[in-house]
């Protein structure tokens, strides 16, 4: 064979190795992600914070769900330990526009005893990330630098790494016993994550 003819195998063949190469670092990147999503979901950082911020969830008619409900008990239970003088509740209106799950989480809340002065809502966020976006902003035109995150245990790895993309630093407490039950549950909650974190990280549309 000549020389000719080998570098242009060479060339022709190229492109597969590119493939492969490109391939390979995302899904290596892409297992990491799994790998750290299943850590933080197992992690309690009560550390003292200058907010506690609540991740939204379903809302029926003004009243929070379960799910949403465990978060915020969550929450309050850390706000009773004096872990921070503020709740931050989170999400916008879903079906219904009379009621918005930070409102929702608010008036929950603020039955319960929380100071109206100690509450915050934001109440406009459509999802995770843009939630986020707006509790940065909360955030810093209270002068405040630093927040402990609450949602299901699989959500806050997400949540930690969009906050910190506002400048705030990040404890996470998830509600406990938010995994789900069975393993492929738990297997497609994980790669749920996985995919809107890398989706956000490379500025793809979910």
């Amino acid at each position: 064979m000549s020389a000719a003819a080998t570098a242009m195998r060479i060339s022709k063949s190229r492109p597969f190795w590119l493939i492969g190469m490109v391939v390979a670092v995302l899904a290596g990147f892409f297992f990491s992600i799994c790998v750290g999503v299943v850590h933080d979901a197992s992690l309690q950082e009560l550390h003292p914070a200058d907010a506690i911020v609540v991740f939204g969830a379903a809302e029926y008619s003004g009243r929070p769900s379960p799910v949403y409900r465990a978060r915020l008990d969550h929450a309050f239970d850390l706000f009773q330990r004096g872990i921070a003088p503020v709740i931050v509740t989170t999400g916008g209106a879903a079906a219904d526009p009379k009621f918005s799950e930070g409102g929702v989480g608010h008036d929950y809340l603020k039955r319960r005893g929380v100071p109206d002065s100690s509450l915050i809502a934001e109440t406009h966020g459509s999802d995770t990330a843009e939630s986020a976006e707006r509790v940065g902003v909360i955030l810093r035109a209270n002068h405040m630098n630093s927040c402990l995150a609450v949602s299901d245990e699989y959500h806050v790895f997400r949540i930690r790494r969009l906050l910190e993309d506002q400048g705030v630093r990040v404890y996470v407490a998830p509600r406990p016993e938010s995994k789900p039950h069975s393993v492929w549950q738990r297997a497609w909650a994980v790669l749920r994550e996985a995919v809107s974190y890398m989706a956000w990280r490379l500025h793809l549309p979910v």
